[in-house]
């Protein structure tokens, strides 16, 4: 046996608790796996079946002004089967994602993606499944 490390959740700090639940579910199909309540903040783990990883939303109670997220954070990425159909379903949504792009890579493999953004800001890279993004 090794010990290994597990990579098991992201945590983003959120304003608006019920605002990025819906965001998170229609856009990404993730349901509460369990909210824990404290004084001063709540944390709310959020997962899907597809994946053992969960992103933790952080809310902090006394928060009332939008998060400064500064020039460090780069993005969460999320893997999807069909690129066009999730990008049709949050347009539809009113989620607001961004264009699809294309990279290429001199080994011959390729992305296609887009970003969309969650309600505090917080951008997410949506990629076709393949090459290195199963």
């Amino acid at each position: 046996m090794t010990d290994t490390p597990k990579l098991i959740h992201a945590m983003v700090r959120v304003r608006e608790e019920a605002r990025s639940l819906e965001f998170y579910r229609t856009a990404f199909a993730l349901e509460i796996a369990d909210r824990l309540d404290f004084d001063g903040f709540t944390l709310i783990y959020l997962s899907n079946p597809e994946s053992g990883f969960e992103l933790e939303l952080t809310v902090n109670k006394s928060q009332s002004e939008p998060y400064d997220l500064g020039n460090g954070y780069g993005h969460l990425a999320v893997s999807v089967a069909d690129l066009d159909a999730a990008h049709a379903r949050m347009k539809d949504a009113g989620l607001a994602p961004g264009n699809l792009k294309e990279l290429a890579h001199s080994s011959g493999g390729k992305a296609r993606f887009f970003f969309i953004a969650d309600p505090d800001g917080y951008k997410i890279e949506v990629l076709q499944r393949g090459w290195r993004f199963l």
